[in-house]
């Protein structure tokens, strides 16, 4: 334990102490030791702070065991941010004494979206307290004014940084819902570093987390991004959370994608999507329509696909160019699917099918900014660079999804039955996918296309592939 008055050497990267300066931290870092003064604590805040510790439960004293069986869920108790999409990322609603860390790169719509949610919370459940240590109750009024509808006497604005007066105003208003905008910009005065520093970022989520707990608050902290854009901070906030969100997206466009990255509560596969607007943050309520809405009919290179997103399916482009290199060797280039992943595509396409591509260029995009996760887009990205190199277009009614193996084999993949019925009510003509679910999905394809009726809409069919080999029948006329 470090005596009275001492110091220790902290890690800006990752949290590390020591009690010498260090050059490299064992993080591999270099020069980001940083010394820190430990604040003395004086025996009466010891005590009350022993005094102040409660369950998070609130009713059972600390230490009691409690049967499993007798606990209420919580599951029931959710709050309803009145946004459909951010609720479906956090899996219903917020939970009652949760914390949730949302970040996102400067100007990305951050502060937006909560501001949204805190206005509806507090017209419908009750106190919501808003603290910023960025801006000014002005500025706050000046955005909620052009984004919010309507605002309710529930909604409390505090500018302020310090963490102890944080505290009192809580223990004072009793809020449903308390906002820290941003964690890097608090501190508390036990600790002698600046704000944003690893020891005060650190402390000031152990207090948040306290208060969260035992007033059994629902907490959404605002969080730095690095120029990598990885959380800035150390890793044990992310921790400590129950939720990590992030916001992504191209400040030059107007979609915004809401992804969980933890999520303690529900699962981390379902996106929200949003559109920036004067009015503020729209939801996208057709998104699987509005990534598809530019596609060309009749473009070389350019595949729909589907994948599976926590409980809906989503339909994406997917756009390949292959161009003679220029220089000694040739570029694989991807953004919204794995490098590696396309790499070896490209491997199974020059052995399996004997395309020339040691020479070529290859571009590989998802079109919208969306990252899928699994292997739905396999099969697509194989057809889409087939198609620039050879030069054919598939066509935009067309649909394919599967997962590509090293044999060259294709591989089921789940949900099947219900990416085909999105497929049907955006108006597709045509799946391309493995054999397999094409197998499974011949019954259910009936039921759909007599859902569809043929006075208006033309039937879908399938069309099951063994192995990537085919791909070549696929463009014949």
């Amino acid at each position: 334990m470090a005596k009275k008055g001492s110091t220790v050497f902290v890690c800006q990267e990752c949290g590390y102490e020591s009690s010498k300066w260090m050059g490299q931290c064992i993080c591999g870092a270099w020069n980001t030791m940083v010394e820190e003064k430990i604040a003395e604590v004086k025996d009466g805040d010891k005590r009350r702070r022993a005094s102040a510790k409660e369950s998070p439960s609130g009713g059972v004293k600390a230490g009691k065991p409690s049967k499993l069986l007798e606990i209420s869920s919580g599951e029931k108790g959710r709050l309803d941010t009145g946004i459909g999409e951010l609720n479906r990322v956090l899996g219903g609603g917020l939970v009652l004494g949760s914390l949730t860390l949302i970040s996102g790169e400067p100007g990305i719509g951050k502060s937006t979206i909560i501001i949204q949610a805190a206005a509806n919370i507090a017209s419908r459940e009750g106190v919501v307290l808003y603290v910023s240590g960025e801006e000014s109750e002005n500025q706050i009024k000046i955005r909620a004014d052009r984004v919010c509808r309507g605002l309710s006497d529930n909604l409390f604005i505090l500018a302020e940084t310090n963490m102890e007066n944080i505290a009192a105003v809580c223990e004072e208003l009793k809020p449903v819902f308390l906002i820290i905008d941003s964690i890097q910009t608090m501190y508390t005065a036990d600790l002698d570093s600046a704000p944003g520093s690893v020891s005060q970022v650190r402390g000031c989520g152990n207090e948040l987390m306290r208060i969260g707990k035992v007033k059994n608050i629902p907490v959404f902290i605002v969080a730095h991004v690095t120029k990598t854009g990885d959380l800035a901070g150390p890793r044990i906030v992310e921790h400590m959370v129950d939720c990590v969100l992030s916001f992504t997206g191209d400040r030059s466009h107007e979609m915004r994608i809401l992804r969980a990255q933890k999520n303690r509560f529900g699962t981390t596969s379902e996106i929200g999507a949003f559109e920036m607007s004067e009015e503020g943050l729209l939801e996208i309520e057709n998104l699987s329509g509005t990534l598809l809405e530019e596609m060309d009919e009749n473009s070389e290179g350019a595949i729909a696909t589907a994948v599976y997103e926590g409980t809906r399916p989503l339909v994406l482009e997917v756009q390949a160019l292959t161009s003679p290199t220029n220089i000694g060797f040739a570029r694989r280039t991807s953004i919204g699917i794995d490098n590696s992943r396309l790499n070896m595509i490209i491997a199974v396409l020059e052995k399996k099918m004997g395309l020339s591509l040691m020479n070529q260029d290859v571009y590989v995009n998802i079109v919208g900014g969306i990252k899928p996760e699994g292997t739905y887009t396999d099969l697509a990205v194989a057809l889409a660079v087939y198609s620039s190199y050879r030069g054919k277009a598939l066509g935009s009614r067309t649909l394919v999804l599967g997962e590509i193996g090293l044999t060259g084999d294709l591989r089921a993949v789940q949900n099947g039955e219900k990416i085909l019925r999105e497929a049907a009510r955006l108006g597709f003509e045509r799946v391309i996918l493995p054999i397999k679910n094409a197998e499974k999905l011949a019954k259910p394809l009936v039921d759909i296309n007599k859902e569809r009726g043929e006075s208006n809409m033309k039937r879908v069919e399938l069309t099951g592939m063994k192995n990537i080999r085919e791909v070549q029948r696929m463009f014949t006329p």
